[in-house]
């Protein structure tokens, strides 16, 4: 009986110790053992895998975007081959900036896969060009819109969550112009986006032809609230990415 209730005692002390969010294998502990102490912040191994997506998307995407104004198929095609350069151009600028604050090394060249990109565009003519250029752009930044949004909530690193808020906006500009060419299969990045998924659709019931939808009130403030904001800094259908150059205090871009 002794021995069992000694069993027992260290079971209920050990417990809360094994229990603990941070143990061995939790997320919290994964987290923790990639992540380094900066002036700005924790940098976590997410941190640094953003800012090395953000650099090889610059790689492959301008030269993309020049290989479109050269060719110029169409005026749209032109257009979004601009936003490409300018664009990334202006990111490639902070992405270095940030790497040499943090120490983070980052590429020289695109990975495999985007070099496989550019040979595709490459050796295509004509309405081939146009579809793989818009198409092979479009799925890239949808993929990694979302990878931006999860960095940028939970960062705890001052650089690293401005370069997401700044990406985030390159990144929307370039989906916004690449879907003005008319060229961007959705059904096909649609399937894209499921394929592999096995959970049951969510959401309200779908419609039924013919039956109108209750209206639904208006959610606003109440009262008399003066506001000084705007819901959008640019006109429909464009997304303002007009800001200051970045400090640069190493003189990375000199």
């Amino acid at each position: 009986m002794l021995i069992a209730a000694l069993v027992a005692t260290l079971g209920v002390i050990a417990f809360p110790m094994w229990s603990y969010a941070d143990r061995s294998g939790t997320g919290q502990a994964n987290v923790a053992a990639g992540t380094v102490n900066t002036q700005w912040g924790p940098l976590t191994a997410a941190d640094r895998d953003l800012i090395v997506r953000v650099r090889l998307a610059g790689l492959w995407e301008l030269p993309a975007g020049q290989q479109a104004v050269e060719r110029a198929p169409s005026r749209a095609i032109k257009e979004a081959g601009d936003h490409l350069i300018v664009g990334h151009t202006d990111l490639d600028k902070r992405v270095r900036i940030v790497a040499a604050q943090l120490g983070v090394t980052l590429p020289n060249q695109p990975n495999e896969q985007q070099q496989g990109w550019l040979g595709e565009m490459s050796a295509a003519t004509g309405a081939e060009y146009e579809y793989k250029f818009v198409n092979l752009l479009r799925a890239a930044h949808g993929k990694i819109f979302p990878a931006i949004g999860t960095v940028r909530n939970s960062t705890r690193n001052t650089l690293v969550r401005q370069l997401a808020s700044d990406t985030n906006q390159t990144v929307l500009d370039h989906i916004t112009v690449l879907e003005k060419t008319g060229r961007v299969d959705f059904d096909a990045i649609a399937n894209d986006s499921v394929s592999g998924t096995t959970a049951s659709p969510t959401g309200p019931p779908a419609p039924v032809p013919g039956q109108v939808a209750p209206s639904a009130p208006a959610a606003e403030a109440s009262g008399d609230i003066g506001t000084t904001s705007r819901p959008s800094p640019g006109a429909p259908g464009t997304v303002n990415t007009n800001r200051p150059d970045p400090a640069d205090p190493a003189g990375v871009t000199e």
